[in-house]
């Protein structure tokens, strides 16, 4: 079987967690059957079986929107040969539509995230969100399967596309590279990792809270910024956030980092991408992981870090509540938010309280930390390991080639 893999984002050109899972997929689906990858921002002449694509040159000055229906076009083009396509985001799926269109073969997409959960992005696309939106609805309702990260995103799905045959919806949780994101254990790498944190401005000394995650209003990171100024003094605030969205976020987000680095020691902002092993490092120097977001799917980032030891501190939203079991690897948030799409909080103040809480608990106790820690590593071995979320995947696969 060959299965064609379209993505935005493929090493080393990874933004977000949808380039996480697909490379991760890539590889163990490789073991099985031939996978061929197709992805954005231009060749990757040194990687075999991968293609990288750029934006046609006519459509460079058009709507960023336009310029990934181009790299579409040509992605679906060249799928000729595959038994089957598989999309992963609105930037990937009208190509996966388009060539299961055109050459014959079983479309079958995977939910990370869907646009009209994420009506904020309007401010970054202007006029290309509504084809965004248009290009994900289409291919999800022309899609011979779709594949959901979680129960939460399955609903989601059937609510928001309530002309997607339910058959059709197959979970299958993200995984995680469970010898990639394991704590520092040997004296050398554990001297190593003191170095980078250090270097890093963190003070591996002092109890600590981190955040990982693009700067985006999905991500709810103004809501951690006001709670962190009811966190003990003696807490460090960890931020590996960058890539804003919009101008408009990253100065809200800058602004507020600034008003509380005027008011307290140890807010460290890491505003560059880092590598795993250094980012292995933060979160080993770390007493407490913190997703804030009023919209996640699952959260990879949630899973990276109780792959490396860490509780989860989370709200209760999405799929979130399916990777952090409440009270032993973690606690989870609640949330009460509009159903206008936004995710918002209705009662903010409320849950800015409880998000300081939760952490302040957490940080308190550092005992209780590391056993939920432990517990929080246990977890994703026996729940998140990718040679069954393959198998997963590959289940899918089947089925959906015995229907077409």
């Amino acid at each position: 079987m060959r299965v064609d893999l379209l993505t935005r984002e493929y090493p080393p050109h990874v933004y977000g967690g949808a380039g996480v899972h697909v490379a991760e997929l890539s590889a163990v689906l490789r073991e099985h059957v031939d996978v061929r990858v197709r992805c954005f921002d231009g060749p990757r002449a040194e990687a075999a079986g991968v293609t990288g694509y750029s934006v046609p040159a006519v459509l460079g000055g058009a709507n960023a929107a336009l310029g990934t229906f181009g790299v579409d076009l040509e992605m679906a083009a060249d799928v000729a040969g595959a038994d089957l396509v598989h999309s992963h985001t609105w930037y990937a799926n009208l190509g996966g539509h388009l060539a299961g269109l055109l050459h014959g073969v079983p479309h079958v997409l995977s939910a990370h995230s869907l646009e009209p959960l994420r009506p904020w992005k309007a401010e970054q696309l202007g006029g290309g969100y509504a084809l965004s939106s248009w290009a994900e609805r289409t291919a999800y309702e022309g899609a011979a399967g779709v594949i959901a990260v979680s129960a939460g995103m399955r609903e989601d799905i059937l609510r928001v596309y309530p002309r997607v045959d339910p058959e059709k919806v197959h979970v299958v949780h993200n995984g995680i590279d469970l010898a990639g994101w394991r704590r520092p254990d040997s004296e050398h790498d554990v001297a190593a990792a003191d170095r980078v944190v250090r270097d890093l401005g963190i003070d591996p000394e002092r109890p600590a809270v981190v955040f990982v995650g693009r700067i985006t209003r999905q991500k709810g990171l103004p809501y951690l910024l006001r709670a962190a100024r009811a966190l003990p003094p003696e807490v460090q605030l960890v931020l590996c956030a960058g890539a804003p969205d919009t101008p408009e976020i990253a100065a809200e987000v800058s602004g507020a980092v600034a008003a509380l680095q005027s008011e307290r020691s140890g807010v460290v902002w890491i505003e560059q991408m880092l590598p795993r092993p250094e980012l292995v490092a933060v979160l080993a120097a770390s007493t407490v992981f913190v997703c804030p977001s009023v919209y996640e799917p699952l959260g990879i980032v949630n899973l990276e870090a109780m792959a490396v030891g860490l509780p989860v501190v989370g709200t209760a939203t999405g799929g979130i509540p399916e990777v952090v079991d409440d009270g032993v690897t973690g606690t989870l948030v609640p949330i009460e938010q509009s159903d206008d799409g936004t995710g918002t909080p209705l009662d903010p103040d409320r849950f800015v309280a409880d998000l300081a809480a939760a952490l302040t608990a957490a940080v308190s106790d550092g005992a209780r930390a590391a056993e939920m820690g432990r517990a929080a590593r246990r977890r994703v071995e026996e729940h998140f390991a990718w040679d069954a979320i393959g198998e997963r995947t590959l289940e899918v696969y089947r089925a959906v080639l015995e229907r077409s």
